[in-house]
This record gives C-alpha cells, sequence and structure tokens, in this order.
C-alpha cells in the first residue's frame, strides 16, 4: 500500500449522521480524492470505516489515527479479516499512541511506556488468527525512534501537525521505499487576522500536547510559540491559509519535501461539513 496524490483528514467523516457522511464520501470519491482519513477517541472507529468504505467505490479509507489504547488488536485484525476483498485492499489501519493528558484522563498513570505499548499492538496483530498484514498499516511516528518502528514493521507514517520541514526529516530516517501520509491543516481565507483566528480553532488543541510540541522544538519552536492558542510563527507552519494558489503550494512543498499523499484538513470557523471547500480545492489539489 503507498497512497499518493490528495486526501481528505475529516473528523466531520466520523462523527454525524451517517447518511450525510456517505453522501459527502460519495462526492469526495467523484472529486478524485484518493483518501478520506478519519479520527479516533474510542468506540466503533471500524463502523465508521465500513460506512465509508460502503459508501465509495475507489478511494481508501484510512484511521488517522485508530488509538491503540482504546482499540483491541485481536478484534481489529479479525473485523477486517470479515470483509471482502476489495474493502480490505481499500482499508489503511493507521495507528497512534495519542496523548498522555487524553489517556491518563480518568485512568491516571495508565499512559505508560507507550513505545512499548505500540509494539505490543504490532505484535498482536501480527499474532492474530488472521494477521494483519503490515503494508497495509501505518505509525502515527514523529520522533526518530517510533520513525524507526514505522520504517520496519509497517508501511510508512501518517505525521499529524507538522511543518514541512518534519517531513523532510522523516524521509530521511524511512528511507526512500516507506510511505509518508502527511496530515495538512487549511484555511480558505486570505485576510491574516481572520484567517489566523480560525487556525488557531486547530492549534489551541494541539500545542498543549507534548507529543506534539516536543516535537516541534527539534525545528525551533519554543514556549513562546506554544503559547495563547499558537504565535503566528506557528500557526503560520502549520496551517495553510490564504487562496487556492497559496495552499496548493504548501502542498508542494509538503511532497518536495518527501509527503506521497497530503491529507488535507479544512478548518473552518463552523463545524458544518466542508463539501464547498472540498469541492474548490478539489481544482486545485486533485490531478485529473
Amino acid at each position: 500500500m503507498r497512497l499518493t496524490g490528495t486526501g481528505i483528514w475529516s473528523p466531520q467523516l466520523r462523527y454525524g449522521d451517517a447518511a450525510l457522511i456517505a453522501e459527502a464520501a460519495a462526492e469526495l470519491d467523484e472529486l478524485g480524492y484518493n483518501a478520506i482519513w478519519i479520527p479516533d477517541v474510542g468506540g466503533d472507529v471500524l463502523g465508521s470505516v465500513e460506512t465509508l468504505l460502503r459508501s465509495t467505490p475507489r478511494l481508501v479509507v484510512a484511521t488517522g489515527i485508530l488509538n491503540v489504547w482504546m482499540q483491541d488488536p485481536a478484534e481489529v485484525a479479525g473485523r477486517r479479516a470479515s470483509w471482502t476483498a476489495d474493502w480490505q485492499r481499500r482499508f489503511v489501519l493507521g495507528l497512534g499512541v495519542s496523548h498522555a493528558p487524553l489517556i491518563d484522563h480518568g485512568h491516571p498513570g495508565r499512559y505508560e511506556k507507550p513505545f512499548s505499548k505500540m509494539v505490543e499492538f504490532l505484535d498482536a496483530l501480527d499474532g492474530a488468527e488472521v494477521p494483519f498484514p503490515s503494508d497495509a498499516r501505518v505509525l502515527a511516528a514523529l520522533r526518530p525512534r517510533m520513525l524507526g518502528l514505522a520504517r520496519d514493521r509497517a508501511a510508512g507514517v501518517h505525521p499529524y501537525f507538522v511543518p514541512p520541514e518534519h517531513v523532510a526529516r522523516a524521509r530521511e530516517i524511512l528511507g526512500p521505499d516507506a510511505m509518508i501520509a502527511v496530515e495538512q491543516a487549511v484555511v480558505r481565507d486570505r485576510d491574516p487576522s481572520t484567517a489566523r483566528a480560525t487556525a488557531r480553532r486547530h492549534t489551541a488543541t494541539y500545542v498543549n500536547l507534548p507529543n506534539y510540541t516536543n516535537n516541534l522544538r527539534d525545528f525551533g519552536f519554543g514556549d513562546d510559540d506554544f503559547a495563547e492558542n499558537g504565535s503566528d510563527r506557528l500557526v503560520d507552519a502549520i496551517v495553510a491559509w490564504g487562496d487556492l494558489d497559496t495552499i496548493g503550494r504548501r502542498v508542494s512543498a509538503m511532497r518536495d519535501a518527501g509527503a506521497d499523499q497530503v491529507c488535507i484538513q479544512v478548518i473552518r470557523p463552523d463545524d458544518e461539513i466542508p463539501r464547498e471547500d472540498w469541492r474548490e480545492l478539489a481544482t486545485a489539489l486533485v490531478e485529473g
């Protein structure tokens, strides 16, 4: 499995009205996007994957990511094994260790040895009654140790909340053969003030999560950048805002840095499914 082109990363396609989600997913397939990525904070994430696979004849559906603290590897492998060959071919399992503040909330001390937890999860996938193939899974790897694990035991990586410089470093560690499918947040607004205000709806969460901030420190960001929902410098590095040409240049920068697929997450001032944004972005980002 080596995803290319442009994908869509969308929490709106994970949570909400199933009929509306199916309709929106079918349109994304028609627009020519290559994949849909959905998040997981517990619950039946594979049920959401099935809804999307059922609604789309062509594109890949991926978890971005399936939370290894909240899901059972044997159940994941067994669920995939029950699918048709076409569904299995069109599914990528993105795995991640999440973040201590989220996993420890309500379960103090649960978030221990996340690297070992990921290894255990991969071992269980390999040892399932029907093993989950390593070339159909990717890891949400940021730092060198997890990147090395992804290189050795997965098809590649799904970096999130990163600048192009991170992709370049990941490519150096992974080598030429692994897949990089990077998330890229975008805001379709050319006004710096309102665009950054919208972008901070996105950055506000992640500047408080140490896995992301520790990674960004490697690229010159510091405490001042993580304060007040993110400095202008951080916002501009993480979120591509502006017109279609400006957003297209950021996507090209990700590809030039080594990304195989760029997964677009549209950030809006509201929580509506951004279908019009997806249509407009397709004209600039999807190859005909």
